[in-house]
């Protein structure tokens, strides 16, 4: 079990029980992880991570080593490898620049401290179409794989990965109003509950449909309705649809595929009931479904 974001400092004690290894990139925090391993008599294995443009975690590739050594002093420690992160925060893309110098970064610690590393981790998702594309893979024997394999699409350009599929999730929601409403707001209008200005469109009449979901369950941007409707706007508890003349009951459910940011979000929600379909069977893992 690895824990893939930098650990809290204030949670190291957890951070022992319940992994294996964790990324870190603080010397302070590795210091006292190797405090919290050696308390509860366990060699906890760390994995540095290393900036390498995308402005995310990491340490500058030149304080590497130093980090490295740090790390080594403690018996209750184990220096794992090492790690990147990239076409996340800033969108960077890995590529043979910035992936042959991670190799080069370990080979070099390997020579500073006089051991191997067993871990090169080349980074997440958006390391598929480099790692497939044929080219020198160095010492990369790792990559960390979560939106590929969820959601069947490379992250860079979001293209269906083959022999995946890209529709295993889905999020279901209930209708709770549905009605003719005028399709521009009245009134004097300032910033939304989310600080953003609503841009006043449309004429007339359409029929407004809402779903008892929100911003605080999931990334309206990221939802995808069915055909014939749209998302049109949301607030912390409620999702408002749009569709023409097409009227959902009330009672309906509506359900909808998700991106990346709204899965995240769903699946973190404990307002959002998680069910698994395995053919004929189903097995309900929340019961306080919205």
């Amino acid at each position: 079990m690895t824990l893939i974001r930098s650990p809290m400092i204030t949670q190291v004690d957890r951070v022992v029980r319940h992994a294996e290894v964790s990324f870190n990139t603080e010397p302070a925090v590795i210091t006292r992880l190797a405090e919290a391993a050696l308390a509860a008599r366990k060699t906890h294995g760390i994995v540095l991570m290393v900036e390498l443009g995308d402005l995310r975690e990491g340490i500058l590739p030149a304080g590497v080593a130093e980090v490295a050594r740090h790390t080594i002093g403690y018996p209750s420690l184990e220096l794992t490898g090492l790690g990147a992160n990239l076409a996340c925060q800033s969108g960077v893309v890995p590529d043979e620049r910035n992936m042959s110098e991670l190799s080069a970064i370990a080979t070099s610690v390997e020579a500073t401290l006089g051991r191997r590393l067993d871990l090169v981790s080349g980074g997440n998702s958006g390391n598929l179409d480099w790692a497939m594309s044929g080219a020198d893979t160095g010492r990369i024997d790792d990559l960390r794989l979560g939106e590929a394999i969820l959601l069947g699409r490379e992250p860079l350009h979001r293209r269906p990965l083959d022999g995946l599929h890209t529709d295993a999730f889905s999020l279901v929601a209930e209708v709770i109003e549905a009605k003719d409403k005028p399709s521009r707001p009245w009134g004097d209008l300032a910033q939304t509950a989310f600080g953003e200005r609503q841009v006043a469109t449309g004429s007339g009449n359409a029929v407004r449909t809402i779903v008892a979901i929100g911003e605080q369950d999931v990334d309206p941007a990221g939802l995808l309705p069915p055909p014939g409707i749209c998302v049109t706007g949301a607030s912390s508890d409620h999702v408002i649809l749009g569709g023409g003349g097409r009227r959902v009951e009330v009672g309906a459910q509506i359900a909808f595929q998700l991106n990346y940011s709204a899965l995240v979000r769903a699946m973190t929600s404990p307002f959002v009931a998680k069910v698994l379909h395995d053919g004929a069977t189903e097995s309900r893992r929340d019961e306080d479904a919205r």
